[in-house]
């Protein structure tokens, strides 16, 4: 259970992007913040007076989280990434998508310019720096470029056009070198681009320093005027010199992996970034050894996780070198069907990216520990409480089919998927029965198995991922079923019975032909009744939409020699189904337009 007035205890007061949610689990609100405790506390503070629809806002709010940064900057783009990926009702959305600004150096040229640019379909003929969070600081810093290396800001076509017009303003006042007129040799010039470069790339201090000398010297001088543009341009530098790690130009899709432990446990966090932005995270909790390194516990958890996602990135950025590196990421590419590398990084953002990630999973290992450990008992323990129940090792991923009908009527069939113990309900499938006529559980059943697992074989998608184990809602006869089909298609996966006692509550298991008793105030039972209860849900909200479709068509309509008169018949004779369910053969066939044949097809039907 989430409590609101506990967790704003534990919100740090570190810049980041806090992500509201309501009790369907939906984003409706995301925002950032220089202080996080200090904004989150405010949405639930009675003196804080709000507007209406935030007030609307609050109301709905079941729980919240949130991610750390390392400066109100970034937690600008990551909040613009958030809220263009998912759309949140509360948020305010621009329509023109609005991209961030870059600094665009062109390279190609004979002799290069900078420029400010918008356009994040990088022209490969240029060199590209950002995003930034700041247009205004990024032109004041381009200004300040051109005039520190006297680059040109003309649209001139040199060197064809050298010596056609006279010299601008800005030569004469110092601030370019007057390349148009031939008045600096193209490798001179040069030269001061890579000086622009070097700067771009983050070597600031050649620039901060000359700066701020020139602002003491104004000061000094009493000269204040000058002095505040210095000063000013300083905070211009420093602005765009704060990079941002949160967005990134090479569009590439990125997992992002640290780990924090404190010996008996150990929290993974994952930052995920698909084109170049950072759109969620996700952290995990993982029992560790005594003894296990960091290293040890990533490498496990890069196997484990990566063995039953659908969605696997280019690239895999850990927070350390790991043993087996080079083997998993030619296993990684073998799944994916195209390389994947597994890096490492030292310097520069990716680094400090990982450093973010890792400062992340600190604060979730300090702050919901506990609360980590009993949602880690009640699924992945739970999960592990049931194989050794069975005796199976270790379950990961468990699949539990059910049959829903009516009389036979628009028979369907449900395939829940429970992974680490919570539903993965993007696995869902859905099963409308094809060959099976009249109420037949044991051959829908069958139906069902048959076609998930032969579409598994072939390689279907959606399917291609194979459970630890099978759950069967009942016992021996449906346990019995499943066996035969996968005996059939030559496949060796555990199948288990969730038995229910008298009054329809689950008592236990059945395996290997024998019924094992379970504790029904145990996790693991808990987690069985979740699952049943689940695939029964999901087969009846399934029987229940298929109905409403086919409401028009009677029952009777399946029923080998009953038409559109003879069904008038029976329903003017008897009144509503359940009277011709009750209703004797010699009494269906005395209904007018029936004979003894068709009323025994009507009775059998029925019973």
């Amino acid at each position: 259970m989430f409590d609101i007035k506990e967790e704003l205890k534990k919100v740090p007061t570190k810049p980041g992007v806090y992500i509201m949610h309501d009790k369907k689990d939906m984003i409706i609100y995301v925002g950032k913040a220089i202080n996080l405790k200090r904004r989150v506390s405010s949405y639930f503070r009675e003196s804080t007076k709000h507007s209406a629809k935030i007030d609307r806002m609050v109301s709905l709010v079941d729980h919240f989280e949130y991610i750390i940064t390392d400066s109100e900057l970034e937690a600008l783009v990551l909040e613009s990434n958030l809220i263009k990926e998912h759309s949140p009702k509360y948020n305010t959305m621009l329509k023109d998508d609005k991209t961030y600004p870059f600094i665009k150096v062109t390279v190609d040229e004979a002799y290069p310019r900078v420029l400010f640019s918008r356009d994040a379909r990088h022209n490969a003929k240029a060199k590209y720096f950002g995003p930034y969070t700041s247009a205004t600081a990024v032109k004041e810093t381009i200004e300040l470029l051109c005039k520190l290396y006297k680059i040109r800001t003309c649209s001139r076509r040199l060197p064809d056009d050298i010596g056609k017009d006279r010299v601008c303003l800005n030569y004469h006042i110092g601030q370019c070198s007057a390349p148009c007129q031939g008045m600096i040799s193209q490798s001179d010039y040069k030269e001061n681009i890579y000086k622009v470069i070097s700067f771009l790339n983050g070597n600031y201090a050649e620039i901060l320093k000359e700066l701020e000398s020139k602002m003491l010297k104004a000061s000094d001088e009493l000269n204040f005027e000058e002095a505040a543009k210095y000063r000013d341009l300083i905070n211009s530098v420093a602005q765009v010199a704060q990079k941002q790690k949160i967005t990134s130009d090479d569009n590439l899709d990125k997992d992002v992996i640290a780990c924090a432990s404190d010996g008996n446990d150990a929290v993974v966090q994952v930052f995920f970034i698909r084109g170049g932005k950072m759109l969620g995270r996700d952290h995990f909790h993982m029992s560790v050894a005594e003894g296990d390194s960091k290293a040890e516990i990533l490498s496990q958890f890069v196997k484990q996780y990566y063995g039953g996602t659908p969605y696997i990135p280019s690239i895999v950025m850990l927070e350390c070198e790991i043993e087996d590196g080079d083997v998993l990421a030619e296993w990684l590419g073998g799944l994916k069907h195209r390389k994947v590398s597994i890096l490492v990084p030292k310097k520069g953002d990716k680094e400090k990216l990982v450093e973010l990630a890792y400062k992340n999973a600190q604060m979730v290992l300090i702050k919901d520990g506990e609360k980590i450990k009993r949602e880690m008992a009640k699924t992945v323990g739970a999960m592990n409480e049931i194989a050794s129940w069975l005796g199976i090792g270790t379950i990961r991923r468990a699949e539990a089919y059910d049959i829903s009908n009516t009389s036979g009527i628009e028979s369907v069939g449900s395939m829940v998927v429970f992974e680490d113990g919570k539903p993965l309900k993007h696995d869902y499938r859905k099963f409308k029965i094809k060959t099976v006529k009249g109420p037949n559980d044991y051959a829908s059943m069958r139906e069902v198995l048959t076609r998930r697992f032969i579409r598994a074989k072939e390689g279907s998608k959606g399917f291609e991922i194979m459970p630890d184990i099978l759950l069967m809602d009942g016992g021996r006869g449906q346990v019995n079923i499943a066996l035969e089909v996968l005996d059939e298609l030559k496949l060796n996966i555990p199948v288990a019975g969730m038995v229910k006692d008298d009054h329809h509550n689950t008592r236990g298991l059945y395996y290997n032909n024998v019924e094992i008793a379970i504790d029904t105030h145990s996790e693991g039972f808990k987690l069985i009744t979740r699952i049943q209860d689940e695939a029964h849900r999901f087969a009846i909200e399934y029987h229940r939409s298929l109905r409403g479709k086919a409401q028009v068509s009677s029952i009777l309509d399946s029923i080998e020699g009953i038409g559109p008169e003879r069904r008038k018949a029976l329903m003017k004779a008897f009144g509503d189904i359940s009277r011709i369910r009750e209703a004797s053969i010699d009494e269906l066939a005395a209904c007018d337009g029936m004979n003894k044949l068709v009323a025994e097809n009507v009775y059998n039907f029925f019973h």
